[in-house]
C-alpha cells in the first residue's frame, strides 16, 4: 500500500481523536501546552499501537483469508465510516463538550476512538502492509490532529464537533471502496 493511501487512512483514523481533542479545547480554554501533549500523546499511541497489534492479529489468519481480503477491507473500513457517521449525526453540543480530565478516562477514551484502528491493522496484514511505518505514520497524524483539534476547541467552540466525524467516516469509505476496487480491477 502506498504513502499516500497510509496517509489517508491515518486521517481518516484521527477524525474521533480530532473530536476528542476539540471538545477537550472547548471545556479548558485554558489548557496549558504540556496538557495538551499529554493527551495528544496518550491518543496518538492507542492509535498506532491498537493499528498495529491488529495487524498481528489479522496476520495470524491473513493465509486463509487472501482471497477474501479485499471484500473484508471494504466491509470492515465501510462499517467504520458509516459508524462514525451515524455517531457524527446523533451526537449533539452537550454531548461533545464533556470533561475528559482524569487519567482513566482518558485512557478510556483512547481506548474506544481506537477500536477502529485495531479493525484498519486487521485489514493491513490482509494488504501485506509495512505495519510499523503505517502505525508511526497513524500515531503521527493523530498526534497533530489532536493538538491542532485542542488549539481549535480553544479559540473556535464546539460548532464543529460532529462534522470531523461525519468527514472521517466519509474518508474510510472511500478507502474501503478504492481498496476493492484495486482488487477487483487488477
Amino acid at each position: 500500500m502506498d504513502y499516500f493511501t497510509i496517509l489517508v487512512i491515518a486521517i481518516g483514523l484521527s477524525f474521533d481523536t480530532f473530536a476528542v481533542s476539540l471538545s477537550y479545547g472547548v471545556i479548558r480554554s485554558g489548557i496549558l501546552f504540556r496538557q495538551a501533549s499529554r493527551i495528544a500523546i496518550v491518543l496518538a499511541v492507542f492509535q498506532g499501537g491498537l493499528t498495529i497489534a491488529g495487524y498481528f492479529l489479522g496476520s495470524i489468519v491473513s493465509d486463509a483469508l487472501k482471497a477474501t481480503d479485499h471484500w473484508i477491507a471494504l466491509g470492515l473500513l465501510s462499517f467504520l465510516g458509516i459508524k462514525m457517521i451515524v455517531e457524527g449525526l446523533k451526537k449533539t453540543k452537550k454531548e461533545v463538550t464533556k470533561d475528559y480530565s482524569s487519567t482513566i478516562v482518558l485512557l478510556t477514551i483512547a481506548l474506544g476512538t481506537s477500536i477502529d484502528a485495531f479493525a484498519v491493522g486487521i485489514s493491513f496484514a490482509l494488504l501485506d502492509v509495512r505495519i510499523w511505518e503505517a502505525g508511526v505514520v497513524i500515531g503521527v497524524v493523530t498526534f497533530l490532529a489532536s493538538m491542532t483539534a485542542i488549539r481549535i476547541g480553544k479559540s473556535a467552540g464546539v460548532r464543529l464537533g460532529n462534522k470531523v466525524e461525519i468527514i472521517g467516516g466519509l474518508l474510510l469509505i472511500a478507502i474501503g471502496l478504492k481498496i476493492f476496487l484495486e482488487h477487483i480491477l487488477a
